[in-house]
């Protein structure tokens, strides 16, 4: 279950991926097979090869994009290798210690 994302946060998040662009949208989520994880970062692009090259820079398999007919395929980010991705990345902004740190925004 996905909560606590803004319409406009997707809207970027879509208009860089449509750009040909790595996007990174975090969000709350809670899914009972990841006990103690309640974010994810999902890192879309649309050229794939592009996406998989990234995701092979980081130790992700190409196997685990997650494919989507709509054109938003992505890895999902989660847990410590979520964070210490977004670290590499510079993205210290997409990591939530705790609910609310995000909410309070």
């Amino acid at each position: 279950m996905a909560f606590g994302i803004k319409r406009w946060e997707i809207i970027d998040w879509k208009r860089k991926i449509d750009g040909g662009e790595l996007a990174f949208l975090t969000h709350y989520w809670l899914d009972d097979r990841f006990p103690g994880c309640n974010t994810v970062t999902k890192v879309g692009c649309l050229d794939l090869e592009k996406l998989a090259d990234w995701g092979k820079k980081h130790g992700l398999k190409k196997e685990w994009i997650h494919h989507r007919k709509d054109g938003y395929s992505h890895f999902d980010l989660i847990g410590e290798r979520q964070k210490e991705i977004l670290q590499k990345e510079g993205l210290i902004e997409h990591i939530w210690e705790n609910k609310t740190e995000r909410l309070e925004k």
